[in-house]
């Protein structure tokens, strides 16, 4: 029997850490939407408002986003498990599959997510074999009429309905 690695415990630990769902938009220099699917987002700083996320060196898509300026996280809903597959695939025109528009920031924004941060590029920093982005926030919108999507042990979906808390009442 084969002795695991450091990196195969690695992704057994943060498999079973949950992490919210995204996707990460941009558009090319001719305009053409790109986007991604991407559990690596985090919160950084209220003052400023930043957020962070990460990309592979091995992604295609690594250039636009370094190139853009600019991009937009989308936290998924939990019934956007179908989006969440295409844009986590090389499917040739993700933005095919779904209702989008560009934004007043000229992003693509896709329709019906839980919430979108636009944001400008505050630093991208090589980090291993990824690049760490974060963005400062320049608009925001939200639907707080929806559940978010988990990722957990390879497996996107809702948060498990036993999780709920009865609503206070103030």
């Amino acid at each position: 029997m084969q002795k695991e690695t450091k990196q195969d415990l690695f992704k057994q630990i943060m498999g079973n850490y949950p992490t919210g769902v995204t996707i990460v938009t941009t558009k090319k220099e001719d305009g053409t939407p790109v986007g991604l699917t991407v559990n690596s987002f985090a919160s950084v700083s209220l003052d400023p408002l930043l957020v962070l996320w990460s990309i592979d060196h091995r992604s295609s898509l690594l250039e636009e986003f370094k190139e853009s300026g600019n991009f937009a996280v989308h936290v998924l809903a939990e019934e956007q498990v179908e989006l969440c597959k295409t844009f986590a695939t090389k499917h040739p025109d993700r933005f095919s599959t779904c209702d989008w528009k560009h934004s007043s920031n000229g992003l693509p924004i896709i329709d019906g997510v839980l919430g979108v941060f636009e944001c400008k590029t505050f630093k991208a920093i090589e980090a291993g074999d990824h690049t760490v982005f974060i963005g400062e926030v320049t608009d925001l919108q939200i639907n707080q009429d929806q559940d978010p999507m988990l990722y957990h042990r390879r497996t996107f979906g809702p948060i498990p309905k036993e999780f709920y808390r009865p609503k206070q009442s103030v």
